[in-house]
């Protein structure tokens, strides 16, 4: 049934224009920032390589910054995304149909999650098809750029689950895309706020923003990953309580 649900939610959103407006138009974005690094690369770092030391290549000075521009981006594709996934359900009023069917809440949340995620893994694929090219033009650092796909994925994972639950608040769509949005900004721009000693816990710590730096450095950390784990499943755990008690009142 969660696999079901998930095609479901896969196929409805692949169903609205938005869905390919947006893939169409980070595209575009994306593939301008790409020919700029390449641009930038050929003119000013290529003629110069034999001045470095430790040469930078180009997954380091054209690749990474592409998954950064995406990350920023995700900021503001995710809510949009997510906006419709209960709230739609609400207005329509079918969601009391879908909360007494025989089914657990958490099936359902999660059934819609996994949609949301096989969506993202789609765009990170189309992206990821660009930087691919530039093995024409010379060698990629695939540890980094497998590291740095792991890090924005899981960006975007968080920020599905965060915008499913404001979802899951109201039936409609503008608020739940505002709230999200507000939220994922704010917990983004957390990365300002550091602490003078690294040994004393400051606001960065819980900013999406800082906990991809390491993947996008080429780094795995357990903590890092655990970081966005927790915040997936206290955002989902959040929406499924939210409607166990719209279960209860029916």
């Amino acid at each position: 049934m969660i696999f079901t649900i998930a095609a479901r939610e896969l196929r409805s959103t692949f169903l609205s224009p938005i869905a390919w407006t947006l893939i169409g138009v980070t595209q575009i974005i994306l593939t301008f920032i790409t020919g700029s690094g390449i641009e930038n690369y050929v003119r000013s770092i290529q003629p110069n390589l034999h001045m470095y030391l430790t040469p930078p290549n180009i997954t380091e000075q054209i690749v990474v910054p592409q998954y950064m521009w995406l990350a920023i981006i995700m900021i503001v594709i995710s809510p949009l995304l997510t906006m419709r996934v209960f709230s739609d359900e609400r207005k329509n009023k079918t969601l009391a149909l879908l909360v007494s069917a025989p089914i657990s809440m958490t099936e359902i949340v999660v059934g819609k999650y996994l949609g949301l995620l096989a969506i993202a893994g789609i765009m990170l694929v189309t992206y990821t098809i660009l930087p691919l090219t530039l093995l024409f033009f010379g060698e990629l650092d695939f540890g980094l750029l497998f590291s740095s796909i792991l890090g924005v994925f899981l960006l975007m994972a968080a920020c599905m689950a965060i915008g499913l639950f404001f979802s899951s608040l109201t039936a409609n769509p503008l608020i739940s895309a505002m709230l999200s949005f507000f939220l994922i900004l704010l917990m983004s721009i957390l990365i300002f706020v550091t602490s003078e000693s690294p040994d004393v816990f400051s606001l960065a710590d819980i900013s999406l923003f800082q906990h991809l730096m390491a993947f996008v450095s080429g780094l795995f950390s357990t903590h890092d990953l655990i970081y966005y784990l927790i915040i997936i499943n206290a955002f989902l755990i959040l929406a499924i309580r939210r409607l166990d008690s719209d279960r209860l009142q029916h």
